[in-house]
């Protein structure tokens, strides 16, 4: 016999169940991880782009996440960070504005970020310097989530800046030919990073001089 609803199936009308189970296959989370409840509606919004829209159809037939996340970030703002498998990262990338775009919609212009989902290696003990490949390093991820953000913005340099009281300031330097698309969406980039890493970062566009 088949067990009745509970409280939380009730929530779902049946006839909507099974569209439910079948946008979970675009979210992938590892073994023993509970699919969280925002999670879930991101996977339905990206089930939905790729039934209904034509542009993302194809792209979106064989991608996946891993998790999604809602950050508040500076001024009442409210970020939506998605993580996606490092080997997808590519291809999320050749729809990654467009799909952006969409979710950006479907989410009431809350500002969505694709982040690739990079694991950290401890340090190893010593004698065993050449176990751990550079990538997975602390600093060498923080780096690429730097890259993750901004995408497909370059980065073009950074600076260290040490405050007073000893702590740290990481600025992090913009290609100024994206300042239109990319300048109202810095104080998010800043928020995401420091909720991930807990360090502080500020992004700008260098100033360029005019002759």
């Amino acid at each position: 016999h088949r067990a009745p609803f509970t409280s939380a199936d009730s929530t779902v009308p049946p006839e909507h169940q099974c569209t439910m189970f079948t946008a979970r296959k675009k979210i992938v989370k590892e073994a023993g991880v509970a699919l969280a409840p925002f999670e879930e509606v991101v996977a339905q919004a990206l089930f939905d782009l790729e039934a209904t829209n034509n542009e993302l159809k194809t792209e979106l037939k064989d991608l996946y996440i891993n998790s999604a996340q809602e950050i508040e970030v500076t001024n009442g703002r409210t970020a939506i960070v998605i993580h996606v498998p490092f080997r997808l990262l590519k291809a999320f990338h050749k729809i990654q504005q467009r799909l952006v775009r969409e979710l950006e919609k479907k989410f009431s212009g809350k500002d969505v970020v694709l982040v690739a989902n990079r694991k950290i290696l401890p340090a190893p003990s010593v004698g065993f310097a050449r176990a751990r490949p550079r990538s997975r390093t602390l600093t060498a991820v923080h780096s690429c989530l730097l890259e993750d953000l901004v995408y497909p913005t370059e980065i073009v340099g950074k600076r260290q800046r040490y405050r007073l009281d000893g702590s740290r300031l990481l600025k992090v330097y913009l290609d100024p030919k994206d300042r239109n698309t990319t300048e109202y969406k810095l104080d998010t980039f800043a928020g995401v990073y420091k909720k991930l890493t807990g360090k502080e970062v500020t992004f700008e566009f260098p100033v360029t001089e005019t002759a």
